[in-house]
């Protein structure tokens, strides 16, 4: 069930998660992996790099009822959580893959 709601929030990404992936995929930041809407637990995260075990979550209302407890259940699996909001990405997206970038680098 998780593996189709993953399926079904890649076709459905906001305009938020499509630039970002722009930005992360094909291994441009960082020459990390990164994989989208991926199932992990009872939770479908926006992008993962798994190699570092990094979540990056890119908010806008879709989380603001399960955020905290989200948080809480990945960091507890070992998972470190970065999010940013729909208008960083949107008006500052230099900013955010510099925070990336180095959150990337600070786990090597």
């Amino acid at each position: 069930m998780t593996s189709l709601r993953a399926r079904r929030l890649r076709r459905q990404s906001t305009e938020a998660e499509k630039i970002l992936w722009r930005a992360l995929r094909d291994r441009q930041l960082a020459g990390r992996k990164f994989r989208r809407q991926q199932p992990i637990g009872p939770y479908v995260v926006d992008f993962i790099c798994p190699e570092l075990r990094l979540v990056i979550e890119v908010d806008g209302g879709q989380h603001a009822t399960d955020g905290p407890e989200r948080t809480r259940w990945l960091e507890v699996a070992g998972y470190r959580v970065i999010r940013f909001w729909n208008n960083d990405v949107l008006g500052n997206l230099d900013g955010v893959l510099q925070t990336l970038d180095a959150a990337l680098i600070s786990q090597d």
